[in-house]
Parts: structure tokens; C-alpha cells; sequence
């Protein structure tokens, strides 16, 4: 075995990959987007036609989501509760309208950076060439 085929992911570098994958950007180029809509991955790039069906995502996104949303809100919450006293429907009201937004703002970006993690670790079928076909 050569040392190509032991690391063959030298010439994706995985860091530029996902902050693209954040960019919600294709992993390749960075410049076609990456959606074709809210979450559905384009097929290939637009731009420099790096086939993009081959990934896997599934349940990733969501988990992370609720991972840092809750992370971040359960603090603020106390925090808020414990400074100004608010009404309890009023707290809950609004750290329930941050908690959606803030989950629609970060599931496609965490959707982004998943895919290209895979992009860049040549994962699920991404091993095949530059705008190629399935491995």
C-alpha cells in the first residue's frame, strides 16, 4: 500500500471544507451554492459540477441543532428569569419564538458543514473523481 492510498484526503482540506459547508457553499469551490432549496442538497454544484447526492446527512444536522440551541438558551433563561422576573408566559414566549429562529438559522449551516466533512473525508461515495460518478 502507498502512502497516497493511506491519506487520501491531503488534497481536501477538511477546514476550508466546512467553513464552505457553513457558507452553505459547495465544499469544491466554494462559489455554487449548496442548496437547491431550505435543505435539499443540489445534485451536482452549479459551478464547477462536484456531484453532491452521494452524502449522507440524516439525522446529524438536527442533533447538533438542538445540541447548541439548547446549550446556549437554557443559560439565557436562567439568567433572564433570574435578573428582571418576568411573567412566565413572557419568558416563555419569547426564548420560544429565539429558540425557532435560532434553529432555522442553524440547521442549514450545520446541514453545509456535515456534507462537506463528508466532501472532504471522501465519505459515502465522495472518493470519486473531480465531478465524477459513483465509487
Amino acid at each position: 500500500m502507498t502512502d497516497a492510498a493511506l491519506a487520501p484526503d491531503d488534497d481536501r482540506p477538511t477546514g476550508q471544507s466546512i467553513l464552505r459547508g457553513l457558507l452553505c457553499r459547495c465544499p469544491a469551490c466554494g462559489r455554487g451554492p449548496m442548496f437547491q432549496g431550505y435543505l435539499k442538497v443540489r445534485d451536482a454544484c452549479p459551478a464547477c459540477g462536484e456531484a453532491l447526492h452521494h452524502h449522507r446527512a440524516d439525522d446529524g444536522p438536527a442533533y447538533l441543532t438542538i445540541l447548541i440551541v439548547g446549550h446556549l438558551m437554557a443559560p439565557l433563561i436562567m439568567w433572564a428569569f433570574v435578573t428582571w422576573r418576568p411573567d412566565p408566559l413572557v419568558l416563555a414566549g419569547s426564548f420560544a419564538a429565539g429558540c425557532v429562529a435560532l434553529s432555522l438559522f442553524l440547521l442549514p449551516r450545520l446541514k453545509g458543514m456535515i456534507v462537506a466533512i463528508q466532501w472532504a473525508k471522501r465519505m459515502h461515495g465522495f472518493g470519486a473523481a473531480r465531478g465524477g460518478g459513483d465509487v
